[in-house]
């Protein structure tokens, strides 16, 4: 069923409900109304006959009967009876002859009891009456038919019951126009969606200015658009600079060989150009690998074998890891006020690429320093574990902040050093996977300090 057609139903449904309950309230209310207004009316009665037998000196049967005949234009085929305290009927009147009243001792007992008692016999609304005044003991039964109260409960009833058929066909029309009207956001938005692709992510959804469900729903779709432009561009970006890297020691390996095979060389030349070639191509695997590992981190941390990790025995690592890459590096590791309990330096993630992140930012670090060494420095803060690792190297532009972690970018445009440019754009993407955070200050001429925080094992578990 279309959403319109079913959000028509269910406003209609609830709409009849509340018209249908109202009415029900209205009819049921003048139903009370009726019988309290025919209560009162044949009290009345009986205490007027009740006052009437209790001055029999004054009023005889006959009289009391004859006036009872004149009120005959108030209340329709009237009828009244009179018990004394011993239940025995001592007055009776009727305006149909022969109409009389067979009340049952309980009724004169409930009427006893409370005063007044209401109940119906022979089609009649009637109420007994205790009448008690001096020596007098008298149950008074008063009967007649609401002629003209029933009737205009009728008509209420009549007028209740089509305004209810011509609501329910209100409602529905209403419901159905509301529906359109509640839907035509959707539309719009399916409209805008629709013209967006892969080749037109600069596109975004207008959100107007009521800031409704409406309005978020299409904000939060502009945030995805904007999440989605990105990937693209960082994938587009990616795709080239990663093509460009990957055919330049191409290009050099098949130089060399095509000049090479144009004529015969020596034994020397031959080696010198395999010796070259042989360069060439380890630096094409060096860059393979790197992007393979890369490519690896560019996920979610879902695909990652997540395990308790002692933060301090990865930093521990990070000296001789990078000795092995260059024995001119150096690294020195400093821990600030550790706790004595192990559970306080634990973090969830991946041992390899915690050390792999590292180990590429103090590498960096270690890189473009004049005297090829970094520090890092290990300490606690509330919830997370810091680690900062500082060099002495040129500096780094300001304007420069939020691209050194953009694939393949490097602020030194030097030929002669080597790198792909990965390194940091790798360290990011890890750090960002275990939920952690990458901050940099730097001087230029004086150095740079990069500040890792990854939150404590035992944070997240509280949290979760």
């Amino acid at each position: 069923m279309p959403v319109r057609l079913r959000i028509t139903l269910m406003f209609s449904v609830l709409a009849m409900l509340i018209l249908c309950l109202v009415c029900s309230a209205i009819y049921f209310f003048s139903y009370k109304a009726r019988i309290s207004n025919i209560s009162i009316r044949l009290t009345n009665r009986s205490i007027t006959t009740a006052s009437f037998l209790r001055q029999a000196e004054a009023f005889d049967y006959n009289l009391i009967q004859k006036i009872d005949s004149l009120t005959t234009n108030a209340l329709k085929n009237k009828s009244v009876q009179a018990f004394d305290a011993q239940n025995q009927s001592t007055y009776s009147y009727s305006d149909i002859p022969g109409d009389t009243m067979h009340i049952s001792q309980q009724i004169l007992n409930n009427a006893r009891k409370k005063g007044s008692y209401y109940f119906t016999v022979n089609a009649k609304d009637a109420i007994a009456y205790h009448y008690v005044l001096h020596n007098s003991d008298l149950v008074i039964v008063a009967a007649a038919k609401d002629v003209n109260g029933k009737k205009n409960l009728h008509t209420l009833l009549k007028i209740l019951l089509l305004s209810i058929l011509i609501g329910i066909i209100i409602i529905v029309i209403a419901g159905y126009i509301f529906s359109a009207s509640l839907l035509l956001p959707i539309k719009k938005i399916t409209g805008d969606v629709e013209v967006i692709s892969a080749q037109n992510l600069t596109r975004r959804i207008a959100t107007g200015n009521t800031k409704d469900e409406w309005y978020h729903l299409a904000d939060t779709l502009n945030r995805l658009l904007n999440r989605l432009q990105e990937s693209f561009e960082f994938q587009r970006r990616f795709i080239a600079n990663a093509s460009h890297e990957l055919s330049t020691p191409l290009t050099a390996v098949s130089s060399q060989l095509d000049v090479t095979l144009q004529r015969d060389r020596s034994l020397d030349e031959y080696k010198q150009v395999m010796q070259s070639v042989y360069q060439d191509v380890r630096h094409m695997a060096k860059l393979t690998q790197t992007l393979l590992e890369f490519a690896k981190t560019s996920g979610s941390a879902g695909g990652l074998e997540i395990s308790l990790v002692r933060i301090d025995e990865v930093v521990l690592r990070i000296p001789s890891e990078i000795s092995r890459v260059n024995p001119h590096f150096r690294v020195s590791v400093e821990f600030a006020a550790l706790p004595a309990e192990a559970d306080k330096l634990l973090v969830y993630g991946n041992e390899i690429l915690l050390l792999m992140a590292l180990k590429n930012i103090a590498l960096n670090g270690c890189k473009y320093s004049s005297n090829h060494h970094a520090e890092v420095l290990l300490s606690l803060q509330k919830g997370c574990i810091c680690i900062a690792v500082k060099d002495t190297g040129k500096g780094i532009p300001q304007d420069e902040f939020l691209n050194i972690f953009q694939p393949f970018y490097r602020v030194d445009k030097n030929p002669g050093q080597k790198g792909f440019g990965l390194g940091l754009s790798l360290a990011y993407r890890i750090i960002t996977l275990h939920k952690g955070t990458i901050e940099v200050s730097s001087e230029l001429n004086k150095g740079s300090i990069f500040l890792i925080r990854l939150p404590q094992a035992e944070s997240v578990a509280q949290s979760s």
